[in-house]
C-alpha cells in the first residue's frame, strides 16, 4: 500500500519543505493548507507518496523542521491513481518505515491487560495440546500461536539494536519476560486444574510424543522454525502484518514455554529445563533473523534513523 503523510509544520518552513519535496519523482501528490493546524501550529502539508520514496520524504521533513514544533502522520493509501505516473505506481515497492514498524510493536506488545490475559490463554490452550492427542493437539497449538501475541515483543529487541535506540531493547525485554512469565504461570496453573479434575495425569503429559519432540528436536524440526522466525522478520519489515500468526505457528515457542510450567507442577525439573532450552532456541532464532533483516533494510533500503 501506498502512503499518504501528514506534516503539520511551522509557517515559516512550508515554502522551503515544498521545494525539498516536490521534485521527488516517488512524491506522487502535494498540496498545502495555509494555517490549517492548530496543534501544533503552523501549516499542514499533505503528501502523497509511493513507499521506495517515504524515506526520503521523512529525511527531508526531519533535516527542515528539526529543532521546531511539528508533527508527522502516516495512513495507508487503498489505491493510488494517477494517469501519468502509473507505471511508477505499478513498481512500488512493499516496505514498512522504521516509525510504522515501532508503532506496530509497541501496540502488539505493550503490557496491558488485554496483552496479557492473550498470553494467558494462549498458555492455558497449549498446556491443554500438550496432553492431547495429535489431531485436536495440532488444532491446540495453531489457536495457542494465533492468539498470543508471542512475536512481537521478542523482535522489539533487534529492532532497538538495530536503530541503536535503548528504549526499545528496554520496553522489548520487559513485554516479553512479562508476558511469557504470564504464559508459563498459567500454563502450570490450567494442567493443575485439569489434573485436579481428572481430566488429565501427569503420566497422560510425560508420555505425550510432542513431549519428545520439543526435548529432542530433530534438523528438521529446527529448520521449520528457523524459517519461521525468519519469516517473521520479513513479515514486519515488509509490513505484511496480517501474516504473522504464521510464522508463531511455524515456531514451537508458544507451547515449549507452556511446557516448562506444566514440567514445574508434575516437579520433572529436567523436563523444565529440556522445555527452557527449546524455548530459548527459538527466542535465540528470533533475535538473531529479526536483527540480519532489520540491519540489511538499514542498509539498503531506508538508510536513515526514525525521526524520534
Amino acid at each position: 500500500m501506498q502512503r499518504s503523510i501528514e506534516v503539520a509544520t511551522p509557517s515559516h518552513l512550508t515554502n522551503q519543505l515544498i521545494d525539498q519535496l516536490q521534485p521527488l519523482e516517488n512524491v506522487i501528490g502535494l498540496s498545502v493548507q495555509r494555517g490549517g493546524s492548530i496543534k501544533p501550529k503552523g501549516d499542514i502539508l499533505i503528501i502523497h507518496a509511493l513507499n521506495k520514496g517515504i524515506d526520503d520524504v521523512l529525511r527531508r521533513v526531519a533535516h527542515t523542521c528539526r529543532d521546531t514544533d511539528y508533527s508527522v502522520v502516516t495512513a495507508e493509501q487503498a489505491s493510488m491513481i494517477d494517469q501519468k505516473q502509473d507505471a511508477r505506481i505499478e513498481k512500488d515497492i512493499d516496505e514498512a518505515i522504521w516509525e510504522e514498524m515501532e508503532t506496530g510493536m509497541r501496540h502488539q506488545a505493550r503490557v496491558t491487560v488485554n496483552y496479557m490475559i492473550l498470553m494467558a490463554i494462549g498458555g492455558a490452550i497449549a498446556t491443554v495440546g500438550l496432553v492431547s492427542d495429535p489431531g485436536p493437539q495440532a488444532v491446540a497449538f495453531v489457536a495457542a500461536a494465533v492468539i498470543a501475541p508471542g512475536f512481537e515483543p521478542i523482535a522489539k529487541i533487534p529492532l532497538g539494536l538495530t536503530l541503536r535506540n535503548g528504549h526499545t531493547v528496554v520496553r522489548g525485554l520487559r513485554s516479553a519476560t512479562i508476558g511469557y512469565s504470564i504464559l508459563i504461570l498459567t500454563a502450570a496453573l490450567t494442567f493443575a486444574l485439569l489434573q485436579a479434575l481428572g481430566i488429565t495425569s501427569e503420566a497422560e503429559f510425560i508420555t505425550n510424543p510432542e513431549i519428545d519432540h520439543l526435548s529432542h528436536p530433530t534438523a528438521k524440526e529446527i529448520t521449520v522454525s528457523l524459517c519461521g522466525t525468519l519469516a517473521g522478520a520479513i513479515i514486519v519489515a515488509a509490513y505484511r502484518r496480517s501474516v504473522i500468526a504464521g510464522a508463531l505457528i511455524a515456531m514451537v515457542i508458544i507451547h515449549a514455554a507452556a511446557m516448562i510450567g506444566v514440567s514445574i507442577v508434575c516437579g520433572r525439573w529436567d523436563l523444565a529445563l529440556e522445555g527452557a532450552e527449546r524455548f530459548g532456541l527459538d527466542i535465540v532464532f528470533v533475535i538473531v533473523s529479526c536483527f540480519v533483516v532489520f540491519a540489511v533494510k538499514q542498509a539498503l533500503v531506508h538508510k536513515r534513523q526514525p525521526i524520534v
